[in-house]
């Protein structure tokens, strides 16, 4: 499925997504939630006023073995909902153009871009010591109206990308709106 058309003499410079641990980290709820089902009858044993609970997590009989599959699917399709939203969310910087694609649910999403000639400022943004470290960020690029602006969170390496960016602007000749 193509989700925009290039323009003559346009060519694709680089797609970028969420970076990878953004990613695991969201991945990251549905494995625990998956995992309770197992790990809390051992727990309801470790403590002697609960034990007695822990009888009730017998998977053997058919409501429970019912159960655990309810429970399970729902932490899979979680999952599976958080892994196409990260693989289908991407930012697209074309010779001529940025564009955002944005999954918002499974039949839904929005498609925006924005010209090249358009650009005034590209700011990156790094907060705090774990993106610092693993190197991911925040970059705002503001358009020549003052209501546009295209925020991309999560992005690996954002100065890199900022100065990618910055060096097409500059390519790009501009154009006067007389």
């Amino acid at each position: 499925m193509k989700e925009f058309e290039l323009e003559p003499g346009e060519h694709v410079v680089k797609e970028v997504r969420k970076h990878w641990f953004l990613f695991l980290s969201g991945l990251l709820p549905f494995a625990i939630i998956a995992v309770i089902p197992f790990a809390l009858p051992k727990l309801l044993m470790l403590a002697p006023p609960l034990a007695p609970y822990a009888s009730l997590f017998d998977y053997n009989t058919p409501l429970m073995r019912a159960a655990l599959g309810v429970w399970l699917l729902i932490s899979w399709t979680g999952a599976w909902n958080a892994f196409t939203r990260y693989f289908l969310n991407v930012w697209v910087l074309t010779s001529k153009r940025i564009v955002s694609i944005k999954q918002r649910g499974y039949f839904s999403r929005e498609v925006s871009s924005l010209f090249l000639t358009r650009v005034q400022d590209v700011t990156t943004d790094v907060v705090g010591v774990l993106p610092s470290l693993i190197g991911f960020g925040t970059i705002k690029v503001q358009s020549a109206s003052e209501e546009v602006e295209f925020i991309m969170v999560g992005i690996p390496r954002p100065e890199q990308m900022r100065d990618l960016i910055l060096r097409y602007v500059s390519l790009e000749p501009k154009t006067t709106g007389i």
